[in-house]
This record gives C-alpha cells, structure tokens and sequence, in this order.
C-alpha cells in the first residue's frame, strides 16, 4: 500500500526524518513518500477542502479526464484543471497522456496530511510525523 504524507516540520526534522528514511530504505523497509512544508499555511492553502475532495474522488474510482473529474465533481473543468496542476507541482497527482486527452491520477492509496506541534517533545524521538 503505497502512501504520500504531507507534512509541516521545520526544515532541520524535516531532513533528519528524509535521512532516518533513507537508512530504512537501504535497510530494505518499505518507507512513505513525503512532501513536506515548513510552513503550515502553505500547506493549508494547498491542500483545501475541495482539493482533498478531487483527490479523494481520483483515488477513489481513476477518472478517464480531467473534465470527467469536474463532472463528477460538480466543478467547472478549468478550476479542477488548475487545482491538478498544482498538486502536480508538489508530486501529489500526475498525467496520463490519452490521446488529446489527460486522465490524471493519484499514485497513492493514501494520502496522509501530518501537523506536528506541541512541547516538551524529544529531539531524539521519532514521531509519526519523522517516520
């Protein structure tokens, strides 16, 4: 099961994290793709209510194209065609090429949005949010 978790760590956990993954991954574990933000707003303004409801439905049930997506989701085809792309930015969707058209697509089963925050916590320890 392939996940992607969307994190917002500071970008000194962030890449202790990426280097604990790598060992486990040389390790021969199976370890979770990960894009992360140092800065939540950033990651708010990505990942809206409506974005992770396209994603969700594109996970779902694959959508032939991008204007079949916007069908289902009862949204105009330019507004889901822009919101793609910029998830495509970030390695969160993809494209197919299908002739004229882009069937886009989710190359994950789960897609995990992770905000850590809070005191007291060890440098040393690894959270869920740093796995």
């Amino acid at each position: 099961m392939e996940t992607l978790r969307i994190t917002s760590l500071p970008a000194e956990k962030a890449q202790a994290a990426a280097i604990k993954r790598a060992e486990r991954w040389e390790d021969g574990e199976e370890v979770p793709n990960v894009v992360n933000f140092e800065d939540r707003g950033r990651l708010r303004q990505l990942l809206t209510d409506r974005r992770m409801e396209l994603l969700e439905q594109a996970i779902e049930n694959l959508p032939e194209s991008i204007r079949a997506l916007a069908a289902r989701l009862d949204r105009d085809v330019h507004d889901v065609h822009d919101d793609l792309h910029l998830l495509a930015e970030y390695d969160i969707t993809y494209f197919e090429k299908d002739g004229r058209a882009k069937k886009p697509y989710v190359p994950y089963d789960t897609v995990r949005p992770e905000v850590e925050f809070g005191l007291g916590r060890d440098e040393g320890s690894e959270s869920p949010a740093t796995a």
